[in-house]
């Protein structure tokens, strides 16, 4: 049962980690709004690089692209909560039905993945080169979320037998 709870208790922590990055970025706006406008922008990116093209400077594409920021951690927050719910629901049934409800957790690691590897990695790092600037660069926060979230997928997705 240790490593039943052990896993209800990380798809847990993710959820609450992914409440409180919606939640602080609902609640600090202005802060985290310049960031977003910042790497959009490209305006801390290294001078005269040819990839300026693909800067943003529209002040409702830089809310647009936050709130979906916004969106997709808030997702990630209710798929965890609800992973962590389905798994304690199935925590005494037979392995296979627990192995089962690991479904919610695979849904949650994805939409998690997609936020910070997609969001941040491809298209903030790449796109939007923000693998260049001093300042506004979330690419090693970003790579501690989502392996986080790939090592607890990992080990939560290992097959659980009955309970002897």
């Amino acid at each position: 049962m240790i490593i039943r709870y052990s896993k209800i208790i990380m798809c847990l922590c993710l959820g609450v980690f992914a409440f409180l990055v919606t939640f602080g970025n609902i609640t600090d706006y202005g802060s985290n709004f310049a960031f977003v406008q910042h790497v959009l922008s490209m305006d801390t990116t290294f001078p005269g690089n040819a990839l300026m093209y693909r800067s943003i400077t529209n002040p409702a594409l830089w809310a647009a692209g936050y709130w979906l920021i916004i969106f997709g951690e808030g997702l990630t927050c209710i798929m965890f909560l609800a992973a962590a719910w389905k798994l304690w629901e199935a925590r005494n049934l037979p392995g296979a039905d627990f192995n089962q409800a690991k479904r919610f957790v695979v849904i949650a690691a994805t939409m998690g993945f997609l936020v910070w590897y997609f969001g941040f990695m491809v298209v903030g790092g790449e796109w939007f080169a923000m693998w260049q600037s001093q300042t506004w660069n979330g690419q090693d926060a970003a790579f501690k979320f989502y392996i986080t979230i790939l090592a607890v997928l990992i080990y939560v997705n290992q097959p659980d037998g009955d309970i002897a």
